[in-house]
């Protein structure tokens, strides 16, 4: 478990990039810890009439407020929330990943959970990130408790990451297995989130402004934990509260665009092929209020300030970095080799010219929403060659399977950026790249990426000559997306990032550090 950092106690200079990007990591989960930012976001006024305000609205309490809740974040959410409403809150239901509170207890966290007698119930589940019989009950009792709320009600939904795989409930005739399996299919065959949360609500029951559904003619208040880049409510954990028009039209060219049409399970199919009724309730959803409360950008601003704070010149670069994992990998190596010859003095000429257009180039290709290089690159190249550099960025990459080995998209992300430098010192560029000390590190603030029990890895252009010399060969590893099966081998498992469940989940950070190495 990560918690707040206050700063490091070691000075600065005397620390390594390791600790150094270890704290900015530890820094950037902490500012998004759900229970500060519930605080923030939402107040109980007692004076006169009793309210609770989020931002420019109030919401008459009376004894008639409801809590339901899902995803990773959610259970600090919750206790949060017990605490504020008080009296107010009737009953609740939350649905969290599995070993969650044993997590939190471990670590010491103990405000992140509910207190004794508490009126919400904790159920966990979705192991590994996968809905099972334990998540399905929970959406069961969240879906039988919104649907016994009268208008006369207010109904708190505190939406997080990981909410779709702990909110499922199938559409029948489809069993839960079967949307697993066509789930994992698309993940497999690199379908974005925002395709996989198309075809999830279009065969689940409460995604898709299923849940606001259920609770009408309710109010519904829902405070969201976005893990999605771009931050759209319809897309975080499918959108329960947020009215969808998606048709089965759409979903069909998704799965034609991924060849999934021939092995579709038979109720998948009938549930497509099926005439799409009018859902019931009102299509305006007036009833409805979503507030987004955190996101990555938050993450990453405290990640900039502590950066400078250790005497970093620093940029964000995006919080939006989408894409496969190698040709995202090809970008951050270029960075990194353009900021290794402004770092060594070697900012002028055609070398830095080339590297300067190759980048611009392949940043062009990824098309990352609010990446735009050409600025900061004038910058870099203007800097003293004493410098310190911190490059930081946010997002969720791809990865496209193609082994049977064990991983995540961080780790498979670190794992590449340490091959493509290699393979760019054996092209020319190691004489400018050794004058550095170059440090990459990719983690999700969840805590968990993939099914492993790692957050993320750490890597440097050294890792694969040292790799090697501990007779490990990087490219067998990543052709069978065996990531962590790598890092664990490698040093004693040094380079993984270990957290354990942070409580929270804003998408991913990564952060390049570069300094001069002494001469």
């Amino acid at each position: 478990m990560i918690p707040a950092c206050r700063g490091p106690a070691s000075h600065p200079r005397s620390m390594s990039l390791w600790e150094h990007g270890l704290h900015l990591f530890r820094s950037a989960v902490g500012v998004v810890l759900p229970a500060p930012m519930l605080r923030r976001a939402m107040v109980l006024k007692t004076d006169g009439c009793p309210r609770l305000v989020v931002r420019d609205r109030a919401f008459p309490v009376r004894r008639n407020l409801y809590l339901v809740g899902f995803g990773k974040a959610v259970l600090g959410m919750a206790a949060a929330a017990e605490e504020i409403l008080g009296d107010h809150l009737i009953q609740g239901v939350v649905s969290v990943p599995h070993g969650i509170r044993a997590c939190l207890q471990q670590a010491g966290m103990e405000e992140m959970l509910l207190k004794p007698h508490s009126r919400i119930q904790v159920i966990e589940g979705a192991k590994h990130n996968l809905p099972d019989r334990e998540a399905l009950r929970a959406a069961s009792m969240i879906r039988e408790l919104a649907e016994g709320l009268t208008a006369d009600d207010l109904l708190l939904v505190l939406v997080s990451g990981g909410g779709s795989a702990l909110l499922p409930a199938p559409t029948p005739p489809i069993l839960l297995e079967e949307k697993e399996k066509v789930t994992k299919l698309l993940a497999s065959r690199g379908a974005t989130i925002q395709e996989l949360n198309t075809i999830r609500k279009a065969l689940s029951l409460l995604k898709g402004g299923g849940l606001a559904r259920a609770a009408y003619p309710a109010q519904v208040l829902s405070l969201i934990l976005s893990d999605v880049i771009g931050n759209p409510v319809d897309i975080i954990a499918s959108g329960p509260t947020v009215y969808s028009s998606t048709s089965a039209q759409g979903c069909l060219q998704i799965l034609t665009k991924y060849n999934l049409l021939s092995i579709l399970p038979r109720s998948v199919e009938t549930v497509l092929s099926s005439s799409i009724s009018d859902p019931s309730g009102p299509k305006d959803y007036s009833h409805v209020y979503n507030v987004v409360i955190g996101s990555n950008s938050l993450a990453l601003e405290e990640a900039k300030h502590q950066a400078e704070d250790l005497g970093y010149w620093t940029l964000i670069l995006s919080a939006a970095v989408c894409g496969e994992v190698s040709r995202v990998a090809r970008l951050y190596s270029q960075l990194i080799q353009f900021v290794c010859l402004s770092t060594a003095g070697l900012g002028e000429g055609p070398l830095r010219d080339q590297v300067r257009g190759d980048l611009l180039k392949l940043a062009a290709e990824l098309e990352i929403p609010g990446l735009n290089l050409v600025d900061p690159l004038k910058a870099l190249q203007g800097l003293e060659s004493e410098r310190w550099v911190c490059l930081l960025a946010g997002g969720e990459t791809t990865v496209q399977l193609q082994g049977n080995g064990k991983g995540g998209r961080n780790q498979e992300l670190a794992l590449q950026v340490a091959l493509e430098l290699h393979r760019a010192k054996a092209t020319g560029a190691g004489y400018f790249l050794g004058r550095c000390e170059v440090l990459f590190l990719s983690g999700g603030t969840d805590g968990q990426d993939g099914p492993t029990e790692a957050a993320g890895a750490f890597s440097s252009q050294d890792l694969v000559d040292k790799a090697a010399q501990e007779g490990l060969d990087v490219e067998t590893f990543l052709s069978n997306n065996d990531s962590y099966t790598f890092f664990s081998k490698f040093q004693n498992g040094r380079h993984l990032l270990l957290t354990g469940l942070t409580g929270t989940n804003v998408m991913d950070i990564q952060a390049i550090l570069i300094r001069a190495r002494d001469r």
